[in-house]
Formats: structure tokens, sequence, C-alpha cells
């Protein structure tokens, strides 16, 4: 079974037991967390799409761990003009593992 959930401003497809890196939610690590916003709920060959929500549906995960990305180098330069700029960005996100999928 799997499912489609929404959160953080983008969209996983996940399954029972996967671990996944989503944009950061406060929450304490080792505790559960249910993430309601599914829009769709698969098994096999059906598939139970939502309006835009699945009613009923929800997916229970653990946080295990917080953490930050890597850092992504941003770099502008206008040729010919002695402009150089160097900045550095390192986003936060939390991990989760997948526990159960309740459409």
């Amino acid at each position: 079974m799997y499912a489609v959930i929404k959160t953080g401003g983008k969209q996983y497809k996940v399954a029972a037991g996967e671990k996944l890196k989503i944009e950061q939610i406060p929450a304490e690590i080792g505790s559960e967390i249910t993430l309601d916003q599914v829009l769709a709920v698969g098994e096999g060959a059906s598939l139970k799409l939502g309006d835009p929500l699945v009613n009923g549906a929800a997916v229970m995960a653990t946080v295990v761990s917080q953490g930050r990305h890597d850092k992504v180098t941003i770099f502008k330069m206008r040729r010919r003009k002695h402009y150089q700029k160097h900045q550095g960005h390192r986003q936060n996100f939390t991990e989760i593992l997948i526990n159960t999928i309740k459409a």
C-alpha cells in the first residue's frame, strides 16, 4: 500500500517502512506524528484519489532525526564590472519513518 502526501509545500509518494526527509516540522525525536493531508491512496491496481484530499485517510510516522542538508553555494558575478557575490544556504529537515497508512 502506498500514499501520496503533502507536507511543506511538496508532495511525496510513501509506503510503510520508508525513511523520508521532509521540510522541518516542530516535533521531538521519537514522537509519533500524523500526516493527514493525503492526496491519493493506492494498493496494487486500485487507486483512490482525493478531491483534493482523501476523506478519513492519514499516515502515521515517527520522527527519527532533525538536521540540516549540505550547503548550497550561490555565486553571482557580472562580467567586466568587478562584481562578485558569494552566499551559502543550508536547509533544515526532519527525517521521518513511515509506520502505517490508514485509508
